[in-house]
């Protein structure tokens, strides 16, 4: 059967691609971001899966805005980098894994998750993004195959936190369920707390951030229990997003080894976090 090693949180912001496209990591406005990232980084390194699951959520890049779905998944075997009006990253395509895509779509499925298949799709910041966090130098390829499933957290209303852990848990028996012998890692992708619009343009929790960061390995029930309006009133409207890090933590174990967690601010007016799990363990180290 498959096996879930480690899931990984983290911010997915534009600007922080842009940042590693540019060469300019190492600018003060920049460096304590990056180094945060260098325990994890060194860490994913040595542990390197056979396949990846990034959940996420598109920018109205691949996606039209007329027709959004809750959840949705991925089952191509190649992800065109999408270009997102100033030309695409200069990183590679994803390759997609579309065997296990198809498992965990009809594993999905039979436990009443219905979601949107895109058997083509252009993949955003929100994801290439996250593999730049785990991977900064992937040269011709990224290190495994990804499988995307893609979440809305742009247009009202938004899945509930508690579905998106429920979405998490079914997801974990999904992989467990699959019957080839290999080693899977997941990626829960979106927040922090930032809002972009509206008389809260600017908005950042670091309070409610540091909470949700230490509550995500301990608790997850907790914050899956959290309203809709309630996430949006601590963490901002895009700060919604978090509910993607409940799909991960939902997929692992009970008790998870935290590796490594770093915070930011401000990030493009954004809080940004990364939070690396073992999931081998029962007990941190």
């Amino acid at each position: 059967m498959a096996d879930v090693i480690w899931g990984l949180a983290t911010s997915h912001v534009p600007s922080i691609g842009a940042a590693m496209d540019r060469g300019t990591t190492e600018d003060p406005a920049w460096k304590d971001l990056f180094d945060g990232y260098a325990p994890a980084r060194a860490w994913l390194a040595e542990h390197e899966p056979d396949v990846a699951i990034v959940v996420y959520n598109d920018h109205a890049n691949g996606i039209d805005l007329d027709i959004i779905p809750t959840f949705g998944i991925g089952t191509a075997d190649r992800y065109q980098v999408a270009d997102e009006g100033f030309g695409q990253r200069p990183v590679p395509d994803v390759i997609g894994d579309p065997e296990l895509s198809l498992h965990l779509l009809e594993q999905l499925v039979d436990e009443n998750f219905d979601l949107t298949v895109f058997q083509e799709l252009e993949v955003d910041h929100g994801l290439t993004v996250p593999l730049s966090v785990w991977t900064p130098d992937p040269g011709d390829a990224w290190p495994c195959p990804v499988v995307p499933i893609l979440v809305n957290v742009i247009q009202y209303p938004q899945p509930t936190a508690a579905r998106c852990y429920a979405l998490g848990q079914a997801l974990g028996r999904a992989i467990a369920a699959y019957p080839k012998d290999i080693t899977v890692g997941i990626l829960g992708t979106g927040g922090m707390s930032h809002q972009l619009a509206g008389a809260r343009a600017g908005y950042i929790n670091p309070e409610f951030d540091t909470f949700w960061m230490e509550t995500i390995q301990t608790d997850p029930a907790r914050l899956a229990a959290l309203s809709r309006e309630e996430l949006i009133r601590q963490a901002g409207s895009e700060g919604i997003e978090l509910i993607m890090w409940l799909i991960m933590r939902g997929a692992m174990n009970a008790e998870v080894a935290k590796v490594h967690s770093h915070y930011f601010v401000p990030a493009s007016n954004t809080a940004a976090g990364v939070a690396l799990f073992d999931n081998r363990v029962s007990q941190p180290a």
